[in-house]
């Protein structure tokens, strides 16, 4: 029989990101082994006090309000008053079954063409594809550590016109391990004030941060148009509870509004146990604090010893700043990796799964072209 694709799919594969996660476990399952670096899930266990609340709440059954427990909400707007020292209340936290969830939901419901730095995380581009976005990839450059600069934003905002625009900004970055400095986003805002930009800032790794500074978010910069986004996944290591926060100001509280809407139709709220895991983590975050902290400097260690060998081995890689990833440069091997057939990221990133049982992910993936030779 045939079955009646939407159009919206075409052209689309599974994430890049799960799809080397399944290929990898497939090695396992046969018996191999293999050194994985092409997933961004925490090696380190879910915090215990968080374990306890999601099992003593496991006999919870019934649908919480849409946006989330009232008290979860409230929580998260503390912790991001008090850990993030950004201007939220309750009112402005959105709950929902992970940020991913969240940020295509915005997508869906913006109508705006969307601005995506790139490299990027795999999965901005896909999401708004599916919902027939016009996407914008904006060139940025290693000497600016990949960070988008005023001037590449500005230029394509007059091109558009006065098309509305929706610009993701993820800091700490997947994949190249940028933080944004407090210049950045203050030259960037206002470039986004001039135009009348919304920012998506993904803040998923906000905690996961190596440079030693207080937290910078284009919320700070540019609070009036910012939507942050955030979860359990990375720095409380809880990926598989799939719990995220959206945190929408009021001057778009039309948004809020709306998702309240489309949520009610769709996914309806989020799993009870979870969000009482989540009360616990946003709402005791003293209690959490040092092992995130300790979790932050393992990171941070294996990062710079990781960085030091690339840079020993002729491979260009910006040093990273903070979450879980980097971004090294294979151009200084172009020509003894074409002797072995590998003249792309992806032929170099299979022949390392195949041969050497090492997982990475190709810079392709992340929106930089396939004869570059970067991998993530």
């Amino acid at each position: 029989m045939k079955v009646p694709l939407t159009s919206s799919i075409a052209g689309l594969n599974e994430s890049a990101t799960l799809a080397i996660n399944i290929r990898a476990r497939e090695i396992r399952a046969q018996g191999g082994s293999v050194c994985h670096f092409g997933f961004g899930q925490s090696p380190f266990p879910v915090p215990l006090s968080i374990q306890n609340a999601l099992r003593d709440h496991a006999a919870v059954k019934d649908y919480l309000p849409t946006l989330g427990l009232p008290e979860l909400r409230e929580a998260v707007a503390r912790f991001y008053q008090q850990e993030m020292n950004s201007p939220f209340s309750a009112e402005h936290v959105c709950i929902g079954p992970g940020s991913k969830e969240l940020i295509f939901q915005a997508l869906f419901l913006l109508e705006a063409a969307v601005l995506i730095p790139a490299p990027s995380w795999v999965s901005y581009g896909p999401q708004a594809q599916l919902l027939g976005k016009p996407v914008y990839t904006l060139p940025t450059r290693r000497e600016h550590h990949y960070r988008l600069q005023a001037d590449v934003l500005e230029q394509i905002c007059q091109q558009l016109d006065d098309t509305p625009k929706l610009l993701i900004i993820n800091s700490p970055n997947n994949p190249t391990g940028a933080v944004y400095g407090e210049d950045d986003l203050s030259a960037l805002a206002e470039v986004c004030r001039k135009f009348g930009i919304i920012v998506l800032s993904d803040e998923i790794y906000a905690m996961i941060d190596f440079t030693g500074q207080s937290h910078q978010s284009m919320a700070h910069a540019y609070p009036e148009g910012t939507i942050v986004t955030g979860g359990l996944s990375k720095s409380f290591a809880a990926g598989g509870y799939r719990l995220g926060v959206m945190l929408i100001p009021d001057p778009l509280r039309a948004l809020t509004k709306a998702l309240q809407t489309v949520a009610s139709e769709t996914f309806s709220t989020v799993s009870a146990p979870v969000q009482y895991a989540a009360l616990e983590a946003y709402g005791h975050f003293d209690t959490v604090r040092s092992f995130i902290n300790q979790t932050v400097e393992i990171h941070r260690s294996v990062a710079e010893y990781v960085h030091t060998r690339f840079i020993g081995m002729g491979l260009n890689c910006p040093e990273p700043q903070g979450a879980f990833y980097m971004m090294p440069d294979f151009q200084n091997y172009r020509a003894s990796l074409a002797k072995k057939g590998i003249t792309s990221d992806e032929a170099l990133c299979h022949a390392l799964l195949g041969e050497a049982h090492i997982a990475l992910l190709p810079g392709s993936s992340f929106y930089l072209g396939p004869l570059t030779l970067l991998s993530g």
